[in-house]
């Protein structure tokens, strides 16, 4: 059994023990030379001798194999599995939060927006794991595998039970997951579990977290959810009604179907349902009569053309005009779901971060959203627009790169939306310049994405010295066309950074003291230029970075004193 203090593999030390279950513990755990914190998992082979043990050694190996071939925002990440004498140690990502099971214990049943917007990122998870190559089954949603992190967004956790689905067999082949969430074909019976499985499980928990009544408890009966709570929404409980349907077929079929309703859970309460059936009506008559009257119908479908792009364009407006970064971003978003193949509201909600200097997390919820929508706004503006989806991929990347709030997710967050549009920039003259800086930001964010895992295998040699010579190409391209003033003040900082944090590094693989040096002198030169009728957040930017200087030079010369 692991002990507080205690150094596992050379790497880890543990700092404290942050759960128990009946056959294993978690354990906080920091690697000091990373200075980096990781959850370590303990499976004692003590328990060797439980009738228990081959199912849990079987879903252990499931969950390292699993998450290992895995990268999603809502999912851990596996970085090492130990596998000694007394115990079996997976060492993964630690998740600061806590589950939505402590939270229903702590405050009972949840806000209906919260639940909603929980909702859509587990279905967006979900998706994520059902579109596999090989379809992967979590089997076993409920709140005590559901983290919560001081951001609003939910991690996925414990993959025992999951499975990969295959295609030629006709039922699992044992039967896992918790009475009162788990499907009714998850205990046998009904052919194997498949991603509808999942959504019963959703649903179940969803249910829970509404009405703070565990469907685990006898009678493991699902009641409407307004039996519970009459002021939560009919359309909702619409929703989580089908998804638990005891029959598969009678379910959502997928997690993208469900996405759909759950964006427009409001449309399907009564009252809105009564006010569709009535316009549906004159809708109808109004049908009949222009069958009578086609000329008329073609000038009504002109003239509703004329009104769509004047909707657009309010919306557009209202926009522009609002003081509030938050409800500009929001109206954005509208003007996209209103005609999701005009290139001018993707544009101006990158404007509005370039504007304020701030990608936040509320904007990139509302951006991933977008993404993850079965409506396919994305898509389809994709297939309609190529050119200009690449050229927001483009800015996206920036915004990631340059401006988002989390330091850390900064680079790793940007690297799939410069390689989305350099797809499209590849054979574009006109994007020529574009693609040569996509293409480092690309590589520079692979070194950050690879360093962590090369430091702790020992293996990090020579990937400074490359990735200097990337910031150098980096620098270059921008001073042969400078990108806008914060843009280049950021890109700045960030050598600067790089320069106090990675000195040693780069001594050992080559990079001379000069050449650093020369680097933060022509930065410092530059910026004295750009100080000219600067504006004061230009200005606070250059002082944040000459302050920077001071510490990189210190620390490049202590690193070449040997």
């Amino acid at each position: 059994m692991l002990k507080i203090g205690d150094l596992v593999d050379g790497k880890y030390k543990v700092l404290s023990e942050i759960g128990h279950g009946g056959m294993s513990t978690v354990y906080l755990a920091i690697n000091e030379k990373a200075n980096k914190t990781w959850a370590i998992k303990e499976v004692r082979k003590s328990f060797s001798n439980s009738d228990n043990f081959d199912i849990l050694r079987q879903s252990l190996i499931i969950e390292t194999d699993l998450l290992k071939k895995l990268k999603h925002h809502h999912l851990p990440s596996i970085i090492d599995v130990i596998d000694d004498d007394d115990n079996f140690l997976i060492v993964m990502d630690y998740i600061e939060g806590h589950t939505l099971e402590f939270i229903l214990s702590e405050k009972g049943a949840q806000n209906q927006e919260d639940v909603v917007d929980w909702a859509l990122q587990l279905c967006e998870v979900l998706d994520y794991l059902h579109t596999q190559p090989t379809p992967i089954i979590y089997r076993d949603m409920k709140p005590s595998n559901i983290m919560l992190k001081s951001d609003g967004s939910v991690v996925l956790i414990d993959f025992g039970t999951a499975r990969e689905y295959k295609t030629k067999n006709t039922s699992d082949t044992i039967a896992l997951g918790t009475k009162g969430y788990a499907a009714p074909e998850q205990f046998g019976g009904m052919g194997q579990t498949d991603a509808r499985t999942d959504i019963y499980c959703l649903g179940t928990t969803l249910y829970q977290l509404l009405t703070g009544h565990n469907p685990s408890d006898p009678p493991y009966d699902i009641y409407p959810i307004t039996y519970w709570r009459p002021e939560l929404s009919t359309g909702l409980e619409k929703i989580i009604l089908k998804c638990v349907q005891k029959d598969p077929k009678d379910r959502y079929q997928s997690a993208g179907e469900l996405i759909y309703d759950l964006q427009h859970y409001r449309d399907f309460d009564n009252a809105a349902l009564t006010k569709y059936r009535r316009r549906a009506a004159m809708f109808v008559t109004c049908v009949s009569l222009s069958v009578l009257c086609c000329i008329s119908g073609i000038l009504l479908k002109y003239v509703a053309d004329k009104k769509q792009i004047s909707k657009y364009n309010e919306i557009i407006q209202m926009a522009n005009r609002t003081t509030s970064s938050e409800e500009a971003a929001s109206l954005y978003m509208d003007a996209i779901a209103f005609d999701c193949e005009n290139p001018m509201a993707y544009h101006n909600f990158y404007e509005l971060i370039i504007e304020d200097g701030i990608f936040s997390l509320e904007e990139e919820k509302m951006l991933l959203r977008l993404n993850a929508s079965t409506s396919n706004y994305l898509h389809t503006f994709e297939q309609k627009e190529p050119l200009e989806y690449a050229d927001f991929c483009y800015e996206i990347g920036n915004a990631y790169w340059f401006y988002h709030v989390r330091e850390e997710v900064r680079q790793s967050g940007a690297v799939s939306w410069f390689e989305t549009a350099n797809r499209y920039y590849i054979d574009l003259p006109d994007k020529e310049m574009e693609y040569k800086r996509g293409n480092l930001y690309i590589e520079i964010g692979s070194f950050y994405k690879k360093v962590l895992a090369a430091q702790i295998a020992g293996t990090d040699s020579g990937m400074y010295g490359e990735y200097w010579r990337q910031l150098s190409k980096l620098k270059a391209l921008n001073d042969e066309q400078p990108d806008r003033e914060i843009i280049t003040l950021r890109m700045y900082r960030e050598i600067v950074n790089r320069c106090t944090e990675y000195s040693a590094y780069m001594q050992e693989d080559g990079i001379s003291k000069e050449e650093i040096l020369s680097m933060i002198e022509q930065i410092d030169t530059d910026m004295d230029e750009m100080e000219v009728n600067a504006t004061s957040a230009v200005k606070e930017e250059i002082s944040g970075i000459r302050e920077g200087i001071v510490n990189a030079i210190k620390m490049v010369d202590s690193s070449y004193a040997f």
